[in-house]
């Protein structure tokens, strides 16, 4: 009887994990014959005849692959936990092990990793599709498209960076967590647009110099970039972006000028 109590417990939070994940349904978005994995996360209760805010999120490098469910390890239970508070269209997509959302050249021979970020050169085939869902999902009569938003952790966070860049007047607002990108691209993004930028100053995979250069440019091209930089966290620092309390308000409350 002791052994089963002992396997019932160990099971419970993976059978809770995959009920949860069962919010968001598994999709496909296919464009000149590639295909992109996402699962999408529509308010209860949803109404075509409403509009919602509709926000993007891009997993890191860790959740690559095919199987349409890693991509919601991180971030995922955040929604879930304010689907009611903030009702909106929650979207992860899945990027493929061999690809990246960012235009990146990553040196992996030391650690922390050196990168070399190329964002104006053509986006990657993933990016490519994320940005073909977004388009074509900002069409729908049911989206708000003064409230877009975009965000992403590490590989995500690199992302989320680019995407501003090649889509500049879709967000209303985005965060990046523990990523970078060309400080030159910052130049392009709208006047006064809002970010918050969080990273651990511990970090050894992606160093904290990155968020940093780009909070500093974005600030000088006239943008409202906030950055928060955690003390004692290592890469792992979305655990505490994702435990802000005034994360999703602050996000939830900003709206593009059209």
């Amino acid at each position: 009887m002791k052994r089963k109590l002992i396997l019932l417990f160990l099971c419970f939070p993976v059978l809770v994990f995959s009920q949860n994940h069962e919010q968001f349904k598994k999709e496909q978005f296919t464009k000149n014959g590639d295909t992109l994995n996402y699962r999408v996360m529509f308010p209860e209760g949803f109404s075509e005849e409403k509009e919602y805010p509709l926000i993007l999120f891009l997993h890191g490098a860790g959740e690559r692959g095919n199987d349409n469910e890693s991509q919601l390890t991180h971030g995922s239970e955040m929604f879930l936990k304010n689907r009611n508070k903030f009702e909106a269209i929650v979207i992860f997509p899945q990027a493929p092990k061999e690809d990246y959302w960012a235009r990146v050249d990553v040196n992996r021979e030391t650690m922390p990793l050196q990168f070399d970020f190329q964002n104006k050169k053509t986006a990657t085939k993933s990016l490519q599709l994320v940005m073909g869902l977004m388009d074509t999902m900002s069409s729908k009569d049911f989206v708000d498209t003064n409230r877009i938003y975009v965000g992403g952790l590490s590989m995500g966070g690199m992302g989320t960076y680019e995407i501003l860049y090649k889509r500049l007047n879709m967000f209303a607002a985005a965060f990046a967590i523990c990523g970078g990108a060309n400080p030159e691209i910052a130049k392009a993004y709208p006047k006064d647009f809002n970010i918050w930028i969080f990273h651990g100053k511990k970090d050894d995979v992606v160093q904290p110099k990155y968020s940093e250069a780009m909070a500093r440019a974005i600030n000088h091209h006239g943008g409202n970039a906030k950055l928060s930089l955690y003390p004692n966290d290592n890469h792992n620092s979305w655990d505490s972006a994702f435990a802000e309390p005034n994360l999703l308000p602050w996000l939830f409350s900003q709206k593009r000028t059209p």
